[in-house]
């Protein structure tokens, strides 16, 4: 009796799933940040990020063979004013509406001496994609890795802050992006 392709296919993916599973460290939302601080009039302003995910495989010995997937809620920006947030969220800046994540994945890992690593992938923001390389610092304690980043980007590259506010002398156009990770060691 020949098995069903279906059921071939089924075990392959519950194998590949399981398998992805165990290699990915578990970030721990609840200790981690990422936040995106620009300046408005020449006033650094930062915004948090309340809901993201992240998947990170990584082993400093290897780091060539680890990936990073992050992936994060635009609606979840929050200013420390309900206004800004919705602000924020509207069809000028993140237009949550209609693009309601923004997402890293890696395509390399490299040594950069000591803990550092540059991370390069794709940062997608608004539908649109650049090429990026993130300077990451990794630390070890006990059973967690902690994995701190700080990415400067153009946010008109981004289509954020169109129509009037496009112009960059009210909002500047550089936005720094950090995170702070903490993930369980592999």
């Amino acid at each position: 009796m020949q098995t069903p392709l279906y059921r071939w296919l089924l075990a392959a993916t519950a194998s590949a799933t399981l398998f992805t599973s165990a290699a990915q460290a578990q970030v721990d939302t609840t200790k981690s940040t990422v936040t995106a601080t620009s300046k408005q009039m020449n006033v650094p302003v930062e915004g948090k990020f309340k809901k993201f995910n992240a998947q990170l495989d990584f082993d400093p010995a290897k780091p060539a063979a680890g990936s990073a997937n992050i992936s994060i809620d635009t609606s979840s920006y929050d200013l420390g004013d309900d206004s800004y947030n919705k602000q924020a969220a509207n069809k000028d800046w993140f237009d949550t509406a209609h693009f309601p994540t923004a997402t890293f994945a890696s395509t390399a890992i490299a040594p950069a001496g000591g803990t550092k690593f540059n991370v390069s992938g794709k940062l997608t923001i608004k539908g649109k994609s650049q090429n990026v390389t993130v300077p990451v610092t990794v630390t070890s304690q006990g059973a967690t890795q902690t994995f701190d980043g700080s990415l400067p980007i153009k946010r008109t590259q981004f289509d954020v802050g169109s129509g009037e506010w496009k112009d960059t002398s009210v909002v500047a156009d550089e936005v720094i992006i950090k995170f702070h990770l903490v993930a369980a060691k592999k």
